[in-house]
């Protein structure tokens, strides 16, 4: 048995959404199981983790169609997990945007383990897939899958988390960013996905 109230506990995440995103936020009755996970994950319940099959030493990749309310759900997360978990939501828009400014230095803030911003290690890069391949001095770089090879290294050198947020399927993650990758995010990262059907809740 969990020690966990989970209905009451996502009562309160909806409350906390309220105050972040207005009283029109709530969460769908048909993404409760999906957000029990999450929490689940981020409350290190080591029983309904077996249960559900999630590896808390590892973390998300959270797919799901455009609208269906990844970021704000990462973004709310954040309120949940103890200190040592805490994250930085960055999109990977904006990591390309650095990019653009200055160059390789980008890719060794975001891969460096020695890097503490906020006494925070861990990233979820939101939104993977819009940034697109970058020319530094006309060098093309595809910078995000040269950050995520090198998260991969510093979640097996010392256990530092990332994850991500995706419109894209495996099949896409694979033809953007290379079998590599691919294959090194289903070590990297437990897979929680919204339902292709989801509703687009921003309208």
């Amino acid at each position: 048995m969990t020690n966990y109230n989970y209905p009451e506990i996502i009562k309160w995440l909806e409350q906390k959404g309220k105050v972040f995103y207005g009283n029109n936020f709530k969460i769908f009755e048909e993404d409760i199981p999906l957000i029990t996970s999450l929490l689940v994950y981020f409350l290190k319940d080591e029983i309904t983790a077996k249960t559900i099959d999630i590896d808390l030493d590892k973390g998300l990749l959270l797919s799901g169609p455009i609208g269906c309310g990844k970021t704000s759900i990462m973004n709310l997360m954040r309120f949940v997990p103890e200190q040592k978990s805490k994250y930085v939501l960055k999109p990977t828009r904006e990591i390309s945007f650095e990019f653009i400014k200055e160059g390789y230095e980008v890719i060794q803030r975001y891969t460096s383990g020695n890097n503490i911003q906020n006494n925070v290690r861990n990233y979820c890069f939101d939104d993977l897939g819009t940034e697109k391949n970058l020319k530094y001095f006309g060098n093309e770089c595809n910078v995000m899958g040269e950050i995520l090879l090198s998260r991969y290294d510093l979640y097996i050198n010392k256990k530092i988390i990332t994850h991500i947020t995706t419109n894209l399927s495996a099949s896409e993650i694979e033809a953007a960013y290379g079998n590599r990758v691919r294959s090194r995010l289903r070590q990297l990262c437990n897979l929680v996905a919204f339902d292709k059907v989801s509703i687009d809740k921003r309208k």
